[in-house]
């Protein structure tokens, strides 16, 4: 192959790769302390722990955990969010029919690129569904720079950590349509 080819192969390559980075769902101008709820919903939101701190408070929602840290139980603690179903229903589901909401799935991602999966129907009738929140403070400070700004937890899993995303940067919500 030339070198000129080569050249505008290569061009060819940036320009679709900065057209990616534009369409992306991620908002490359979000702060970092920020999350974005995106994909199927009638208005994309981009929320900070300020914003979350402002919900109504039946949105509010804490719980006390037990953790360990690099190995070492660490004492109780109590964290406080928001229930992300409230987050979800600001910015709307966007539906073609009245069942769409039956077929989606929210899909929590953090900054390295960890993933936890809730479904809709989970978040809107479970008691475990209810609890799942987006947590923005533990024992009445900020999250530690281990867990970032922001943080998703669902307290009622029997296993908590799986679906524990430290370090939360979108949310994505995807109807399941055939």
């Amino acid at each position: 192959m030339s070198t000129s080819c080569k050249a505008v192969r290569r061009a060819t390559i940036s320009v679709w790769l900065a057209a990616v980075a534009i369409t992306s769902p991620v908002l490359a101008a979000d702060p970092p302390e920020s999350v974005a709820v995106v994909g199927d919903v009638k208005r994309s939101v981009v929320v900070d722990a300020q914003a979350l701190r402002a919900f109504a408070a039946d949105a509010q929602v804490s719980f006390s955990s037990s953790r360990e840290v690099n190995g070492q139980p660490q004492p109780p603690s109590v964290v406080k969010g928001v229930r992300l179903l409230a987050l979800l229903e600001q910015a709307g589901l966007a539906e073609r029919d009245r069942f769409d909401w039956r077929k989606a799935v929210v899909v929590a991602i953090a900054r390295d690129g960890y993933r936890a999966v809730f479904s809709w129907p989970e978040l809107a009738n479970t008691a475990a569904g209810a609890q799942v929140m987006v947590v923005y403070e533990r024992d009445g400070a900020p999250l530690s720079a281990q867990e970032g700004p922001l943080a998703i937890a669902a307290p009622g899993d029997t296993r908590t950590g799986p679906r524990h995303v430290k370090w939360l940067q979108r949310i994505e919500v995807r109807v399941l349509r055939d």
